[in-house]
Parts: structure tokens; C-alpha cells; sequence
């Protein structure tokens, strides 16, 4: 069966992500990709044409998982508070977020790749602009109180990407129900919430 050229681009940034996570940016090649597929290099160059640009659209495709996944977790009809829970848990290193391997093989590879640097920026972006957001209609809800969402959702993403890396590339510095502990008690603090 012959793919689409959206379908085998897919196929290609799936594969590419799975690449990325076993080998880590640095090491991933071009023919990994071909080869875990059964296909030529020449393939994925013409989609691509450079590895810089497949690993960058590779990330972008994770992202997008990501987001499609918090949309989800933040459209919910309950209320803010459980779905900003439900979200934070998720995003969680300790939660069911897949690819925190990948997204700290993306943060190191950003500091030296403009366009992987751009991806990881946006991706950050949208993440604290959503969690803002559900936290503002908590305020307005009357659910809880915080002055600053935006602060808010800054500082609870600084703190799941921290704790995403002691988990993720230093292993066992930090217990998981340690830093899930953490996280309830930095939520619940920032939201002037009573201790669960």
C-alpha cells in the first residue's frame, strides 16, 4: 500500500522521535530512521532534506501529542481546579506524560539547534499559557486565589521540569512519591489551597 506524503511524513517524525529516544539527538542519523523503517535515506531527505530539520519537526510532532493531550485534560467539564490538577499530574514526571527522556535530549540540544531551541520555546509557551488560563478561571470562579497566573503557571512548570530532570537523567535523587508530594504541596501553596 502506498503512503500519502502527509502519511509517510508521519510515519517518518514517529519514527524519528523513537530514534531520538533510544540514541539521544547527538548520536541519531539519518539512516536510523530509514532503517527502522525499510526505507532509503534519500526518502527521508527528501521530507526533510537535513537531519537538523527532521530532528526539530520530529520534537514539533511530539508536541503536538502533548498539547492535543492537555487541550484535553484542560476542556474538561468539571472544574478548574480538578482540571489543573489533572494536568499538573499528567505533566508530572511522576504522572503518565510520556517522553521525558526526549524533552531533556531536546532542552540540551537546543542550547547549539536554532530551530530545535524555536520548537522547545513555542512548546513552553503554549504550556504555561495554558495552565494560566484554567488557573485565571479558577480565580473567577471563586475556586481559589492567586494574583499571578502567569507567575503561577511559570513556577510550576520550572518545578516539573526540574523535578522531570532528577528523575529522568540523574535517577533516584528523588523518590517519585517525593516529588509527587512536592508538586501537590507547590500547587496547593501557589493557590492558597489547604494541605491535602
Amino acid at each position: 500500500m502506498r503512503l500519502s506524503v502527509e502519511e509517510r511524513r508521519q510515519e517518518l517524525l514517529r519514527a524519528a522521535v523513537e530514534q531520538i529516544e533510544a540514541r539521544g539527538v547527538a548520536a541519531v542519523r539519518i539512516s536510523d530512521v530509514a532503517s527502522a523503517l525499510g526505507v532509503s535515506n534519500a526518502l527521508v531527505l527528501y521530507h526533510f532534506s537535513t537531519k537538523e530539520k527532521l530532528v526539530a519537526a520530529a520534537f514539533a510532532f511530539a508536541a503536538e501529542d502533548d498539547l492535543a493531550r492537555l487541550r484535553g485534560l484542560l476542556g474538561r467539564r468539571t472544574t478548574a481546579l480538578r482540571r489543573l490538577r489533572a494536568a499538573v499530574r499528567w505533566y508530572a514526571p511522576t504522572g503518565q506524560a510520556k517522553g521525558w527522556r526526549l524533552w531533556v535530549e531536546g532542552w540540551a540540544a537546543a542550547l547549539r539547534e536554532p530551530a530545535l531551541r524555536k520548537v522547545a520555546r513555542d512548546l513552553d509557551r503554549q504550556w504555561k499559557a495554558a495552565l494560566s488560563e484554567v488557573i485565571a478561571e479558577g480565580v473567577t470562579a471563586g475556586e481559589f486565589r492567586c494574583p499571578d497566573p502567569a507567575g503561577t503557571a511559570l513556577r510550576l512548570t520550572a518545578l516539573l521540569d526540574g523535578l522531570a530532570v532528577q528523575l529522568t537523567a540523574y535517577g533516584g535523587t528523588v523518590s517519585r512519591a517525593r516529588a509527587q508530594q512536592w508538586v501537590d504541596e507547590a500547587l496547593a501553596r501557589e493557590l492558597g489551597l489547604p494541605r491535602e
